[in-house]
C-alpha cells in the first residue's frame, strides 16, 4: 500500500482509540499490510488526529500461515467467547520461558487466569468468566490485540 493509497478515516479512528485508552503507540494489520499509529511524547500540541497522522506508518505485513482450517473464526457473540476487555498486548505466560497459563484441552474454574493482557506498563490478568473446558487459544503470545477481540474459546 502506498502513502498515498492511505485510509485516512481509518488513522483518525485509530488516533481517536489512543486518546481513549492513553496508550501512546497502535498497530492494525490484515493479511496484506500494517499500520502503526503512534504518539510521541512531548510531540506539538496539534490535534491528536493530526498527531497520529503524521507518526503514521504503512508496512507490508509478513506472509500469514495458512489457516490450519476452512471454518470462520469464532466472533465475539459465541458464546464460549473470552473478548479483550482493553487495547494491549496479550501474554499466555506469566513470564518468558514460563508454562502457559492455560492451554486446549484444559478444563477450568470461574476466575482461573486465561492469559494476561498489557496496557500501559499494566499487567491485567483475564479471567475465566465460567467453568469449561478450554476449545481454542485465538491468540498468540506476545500479539497485539484490540478491545473486544476474541481470546479464547471455552466449552
Amino acid at each position: 500500500m502506498a502513502a498515498s493509497d492511505i485510509d485516512s478515516a481509518l488513522v483518525r479512528r485509530l488516533a481517536q482509540l489512543l486518546d481513549e485508552t492513553g496508550l501512546t503507540e497502535l498497530e492494525y494489520s490484515t493479511d496484506s499490510w500494517r499500520i502503526r499509529v503512534a504518539r510521541h511524547p512531548g510531540a506539538g500540541h496539534g490535534t491528536p488526529a493530526a498527531s497520529a497522522a503524521a507518526a503514521a506508518s504503512v508496512a507490508p505485513a509478513e506472509p500469514a500461515p495458512a489457516p490450519a482450517t476452512t471454518e470462520a473464526p469464532p466472533d465475539a457473540s459465541h458464546p464460549g467467547a473470552v473478548v479483550s476487555p482493553m487495547v494491549g498486548t496479550v501474554y499466555l505466560a506469566p513470564e518468558p520461558g514460563a508454562k502457559p497459563f492455560v492451554q486446549v484441552g484444559d478444563q477450568v474454574e470461574q476466575g482461573t487466569t486465561l492469559l494476561i493482557v498489557e496496557a500501559m506498563k499494566v499487567m491485567n490478568p483475564v479471567a475465566a468468566p465460567r467453568a469449561g473446558r478450554v476449545a481454542r487459544v485465538m491468540v498468540e503470545n506476545g500479539a497485539p490485540v484490540e478491545y473486544g477481540a476474541v481470546l479464547v474459546i471455552l466449552e
